[in-house]
């Protein structure tokens, strides 16, 4: 049957069933969020009078999730009108409403008694059809099926999010063995296609697959650096970005997930896998068990692994000391690992060189990838048939860039072998088979496609549900038409290239730009169009800040010049191009990033794209076409009833403060993406999607677009509408002097220029004047301090 979701009740608002609605609600979702009704009532209810039946006592808890969940951050939602689509209720008054819902998910504790009772009231209310699920993250799905009915069974199975829901792409799909196949399929697709999730087909294992697996490698880990002796600083530093983690690497995260949840799910692993060969690795060592039996747990009880302490009203994160237990000032410590990797971009060349260190650091990775790589082929086929489902479960469960078996294969699956044997830590016999027989790494790339090695058929497949997928690395051996240090070019098919950056959090220098412009002039004689994007976190934190740090304090301003205008032509080049050209915009996309992605034809952004104009905190203003697209923007919205000019007012504010859209929805808001820009929400859809954009447009007829001479700029009227906030802020001691010198010359060029009257200028008039703002503002002392303080600290300076 033809099945869709537009209504959906999520029973239960605590943490996770209060973010469930949120993200469903950024996806259109009208959502019924349900809970108990209170037992008691408050004093202030008392005072005014209220009773338990009344509606505002009854919906107390659930309002009281809601609005929690809406105020913390980061946001669990896209744009706070959404939560506009989220209506509350209670289970006493509002269950019959789920008749007229899609989807019912369970979000209650974790107590199979309350579960099952709580589905009892639902059967006497759920239209036949309708799909039903679990959020449980460890209670067996099968054990959910005692006393239902049949079509209650057929639609049911477990659906388990990631806390935040929002930000974890992982959903784990776990049937029953009486849930339709169909209800499956449909679960695995619309979790992929319209909440954006990795979907992941899991066997009724406990834990499933994610946190069976990666609360094995954190309880593993944590064995071994009791053992090794590694202090809290260390691991977090070893741990982190640099092996393609979280920042949060792994205490922090302790911390802040609760210390006290990983180790229920430890100790439950513990109890429920008698067989398992690892299984005294779930066993707590004393650096876990010490803080959980003092109630240590993290942000949740104000310490943990660390803990914020003010002294003398400077603030200070101490880390405890693994040996005494006592919280000590961070130690200064030098690794070095971290040196031989800092410059290294492709995670899988940092790979190799961390697995090959020599030393502590290297034990310490060996032995802790090397365990988790053992255990993982293990599981197979006890927690999944395939490998690839373990590493997508893990990967977008717990934030890794790459899952295990992903690992492996960039350190090298037969080096790596030979030193697990040396080790005792031999993985699964069928690792040599596959060896063997000739396949040397779990996975490959071929004709566009990724295919795993299959373990039964000893052969590769293409890995199901990505057949639409782009992946750049199966283009890479016969696709690249043009590369140099900065950049690459390939032919994904159809006529259409794709321009990917790989310098250091793909900031825009001058390999980029000329990888820009090559990429166009091709296209322009041989294709239909270009994609930019990349498959990295982020699409571009920037223009490369080194390189104009250097010239300004050399006071070479021609070469400043002469970088400003390539950086300005190539984004023309972008915009009057003769094909279209499409940002895939996933990530930071701050200051050149965005400049860049303003003047492409379209932009196709991933949901969780963070965009916008940066500049004004290095004590600059966007110089790279940025204050001259916002200024054409607000133009385009003038409004003659507007003597205020609210909407450029808006603008300047938005460029002056260094506004960060914090979702491509909320950068809708801001005028950067455009009513015809699009939004892709999954990740991995979208050099595919943005792809097809550009198919689309040139279909569409593309004719090439011509600079605009009709832009309305306010002279002086507007200099001393801005000149007015500026004196007023800078006297309030809101901004600084240098604040305001900066904001003078955005107000400026905003305004274009000194004009008497409103009058209509070009394109190139702005950029000329936003560019001689920009050259003078590189001639300030202060901005080369702002400039420095991030380039070598790593932190905006204010002065």
């Amino acid at each position: 049957m033809k099945r869709s979701i537009k209504k959906a009740v999520v029973l239960g608002s605590g943490i996770m069933g209060s973010r469930i609605a949120c993200h469903f609600a950024n996806i259109g979702l009208e959502v019924l969020l349900l809970d108990i009704s209170p037992k008691e009532l408050t004093d202030a209810e008392k005072a005014k009078g209220l009773t338990l039946d009344s509606p505002h006592v009854k919906n107390r808890m659930v309002n009281s999730s809601l609005d929690a969940a809406v105020k913390s951050k980061p946001s669990p939602l896209y744009d706070k009108d959404k939560v506009a689509l989220i209506k509350t209720g209670n289970f006493d008054d509002d269950l019959t409403k789920i008749k007229d819902y899609d989807w019912v998910i369970e979000a209650v504790v974790e107590n199979l008694e309350i579960k099952k009772s709580l589905f009892d009231k639902v059967e006497e209310h759920r239209k036949p059809g309708t799909l039903i699920s679990s959020n449980t993250s460890g209670i067996p799905i099968n054990f959910m099926l005692e006393g239902r009915s049949e079509d209650f069974q057929k639609h049911f199975c477990g659906t388990h999010f990631f806390n935040p829901p929002r930000y974890l792409r992982l959903l784990e799909i776990i049937p029953t063995k009486k849930t339709d196949p169909e209800i499956v399929d449909f679960f695995l697709k619309y979790g992929d296609l319209y909440l954006g999730k990795e979907t992941v087909l899991c066997k009724d294992t406990p834990a499933f697959i994610a946190n069976r697996i990666g609360i094995y490698a954190i309880m593993s880990g944590m064995h071994t650096i009791e053992k090794m002796g590694l202090s809290v600083n260390e691991v977090d530093k070893l741990t982190g970005p640099v092996i393609g983690r979280q920042k949060s690497a792994t205490f922090r995260t302790m911390d802040v997930v609760g210390l006290d949840t990983a180790v229920k799910v430890a100790q439950g692993l513990y109890e429920g896998l008698p067989k398992d060969e690892s299984r005294d690795t779930f066993k707590l060592p004393n650096i876990v068990q010490e803080l959980y039996e003092r109630k240590w747990w993290g942000d949740k009880t104000k310490q943990g692994y660390y803990k914020k302490v003010v002294e003398n009203g400077q603030k200070e994160i101490l880390e405890l000391d693994l040996k005494t237990f006592e919280y000590k000032s961070k130690d200064k410590i030098k690794l070095d690992v971290l040196d031989k990797t800092k410059n290294e971009e492709d995670l899988k060349k940092r790979f190799q060189i961390i697995i090959n260190e020599d030393g502590r650091e290297g034990d310490f990775y060996r032995q802790s990838f090397f365990d988790l790589f053992r255990y993982c082929t293990n599981r197979i086929p006890e927690i999944s048939d395939e490998l690839y489902r373990i590493d997508q479960a893990v990967a977008s469960g717990f934030g890794w860039e790459m899952g295990p078996f992903e690992t492996w294969d960039a350190m090298g699956v037969k080096s790596c072998l030979d030193k697990m044997k040396e080790m005792d830590l031999a993985p699964a016999d069928w690792v040599a088979d596959m060896l063997n027989a000739g396949n040397e790494t779990f996975y490959k790339y071929e004709n566009g496609k990724k295919y795993y090695y299959d373990i039964p058929s000893k052969s590769y497949k293409v890995v199901p549900g990505t057949e639409g997928f782009i992946y750049l690395d199966a283009y890479k051996d016969n696709n690249v038409v043009w590369s140099n240090d900065g950049a690459t070019i390939y032919d994904i098919g159809d006529g259409v290239l794709n321009l990917e950056f790989h310098t250091k959090m793909n900031a825009i220098g001058a390999e980029v730009i000329e990888g820009i412009n090559t990429a166009i002039t091709m296209a322009e004689k041989d294709y239909r169009g270009v994609v930019v994007g990349n498959e990295s976190s982020n699409f571009s934190a920037g223009a490369n800040l080194a390189m104009l740090f250097m010239f300004a304090v050399d006071q070479e301003y021609d070469e400043i010049d002469l970088m400003i205008r390539q950086f300005q032509q190539t984004m023309t080049r972008a915009r009057f191009s003769s094909v279209p050209v499409v940002a895939a915009t996933a990530g930071l996309a701050l200051g050149g990033g965005c400049e860049l992605s303003l003047h492409c034809d379209a932009i196709q952004a991933h949901a969780e794209t963070y965009i916008g104009l940066v500049e004004f905190g290095v004590g600059l203003i966007p110089g790279g076409g940025g204050t001259k697209e916002l200024t054409l923007r607000a133009a385009d919205k003038y409004m003659p009833n507007d003597p205020e000019l609210n909407i450029l007012q808006e603008y300047f504010m938005n460029i002056a403060t260094a506004k960060v859209a914090t979702s491509a929805e909320e950068a809708r808001g801001m005028d950067i993406i455009q009513p015809f820009d699009r939004i892709t929400l999954n990740r991995s859809r979208l050099i595919a999607d943005a792809k097809e954009r550009v198919l689309e447009i040139a279909d569409a007829g593309y004719t090439q677009p011509v600079q605009r001479k009709d832009i309305k700029v306010h002279g002086k009227t507007s200099m001393a509408m801005f000149e007015a906030g500026i004196i007023g802020m800078k006297y309030g001691s809101y901004i600084s002097e240098h604040d305001a010198k900066i904001a003078s010359k955005l107000a400026f060029v905003m305004s274009g220029g000194d004009l008497s009257a409103e009058t209509l200028v070009s394109e190139e008039y702005l950029l000329d004047l936003e560019r001689e703002a920009f050259l003078s503002l590189c001639g300030e002392p202060k901005t080369l301090e702002r400039v420095q303080s991030i380039l070598f600290k790593g932190k905006p300076l204010r002065n």
